[in-house]
């Protein structure tokens, strides 16, 4: 893999690490401008700021970093004679940027149908992994071929439930109420995901939460999802209702991060 597609691939995994750029050389150095390297708790990921005396004080500034949790990003001058302990007589300015992402944001859609059909491809180009399940095969093969979509054929997709990241957006919206409700009474019985969506009416909502609440689910539980999914514009037109759809998951996205500061 390219060096980019290394640090797309820890964002993605949710690894901390840390972006040293090597953005000023003066004199005497080791290694030219623009010179990268990503360090990870384990040590050096991958690329070069130098090698030699310089690179390991780079990595080990990185590692107090990121044993400390310190997000801010920050320059560091020094010269190679006087602080780094060699006979170079150059100079050197790096920029220390660490990633403390918790990964990227999960989308987990029940249903491949004609919602879905219009939704995914509105979601795929933005900064998140989204996975689809569905009994019906076929459906999940209309789906567009994309690096962050995961489709998943499952005859119970209920049992996906427990394996979802604990900040998934989950979307309900199978083939009818029948089989959405075993899928929201997992989630909401054994998680306390930020999200969940529900595709239907009104009155679909009132019924799913009386026979949640009958097979056990508390009324506190069974009021912890939305239905009607969507904010509340456009017609009952599939791609209407998926810019909806979008538009509520970007809105509570945004939401919620701002509440975390």
């Amino acid at each position: 893999m390219t060096f980019y597609e290394q640090l797309v691939g820890l964002e993605n995994e949710g690894v901390p690490f840390v972006l040293v750029t090597l953005v000023e050389a003066i004199g005497s150095t080791p290694q030219d401008a623009a010179a990268k390297m990503l360090v990870t708790a384990e040590g050096l990921h991958s690329g070069t700021v130098g090698g030699g005396k310089v690179e390991a004080a780079a990595l080990r500034l990185a590692a107090e970093v990121l044993a400390k949790g310190d997000a801010k990003p920050r320059f560091v001058s020094w010269t190679l004679k006087g602080d780094v302990g060699m006979t170079c007589g150059g100079s050197v300015r790096f920029y220390f940027e660490p990633h403390f992402g918790a990964g990227p944001w999960s989308i987990a859609v029940f249903g491949a149908g004609h919602v879905a059909q219009a939704l995914i491809p509105v979601l795929v180009p933005l900064p998140c992994m989204i996975t689809c399940a569905d009994t019906r095969s076929e459906w999940l093969d209309r789906l567009p071929h994309a690096p962050n979509l995961r489709t998943i054929h499952s005859e119970a997709p209920e049992g996906l439930v427990p394996a979802l990241p604990d900040g998934a957006f989950l979307l309900v919206m199978t083939m009818g109420h029948s089989t959405d409700r075993p899928i929201l009474r997992r989630a909401l019985t054994e998680r306390n995901f930020p999200f969940i969506g529900v595709i239907g009416s009104d009155a679909k909502a009132e019924i799913l939460r009386r026979e949640l609440v009958a097979d056990g689910v508390t009324p506190e539980q069974a009021s912890r999802f939305h239905c009607p999914v969507g904010m509340d514009f456009g017609t009952n037109h599939p791609h209407e209702i998926a810019i909806s759809i979008a538009a509520q998951l970007l809105s509570e996205r945004d939401r919620i991060l701002a509440a975390r500061g």
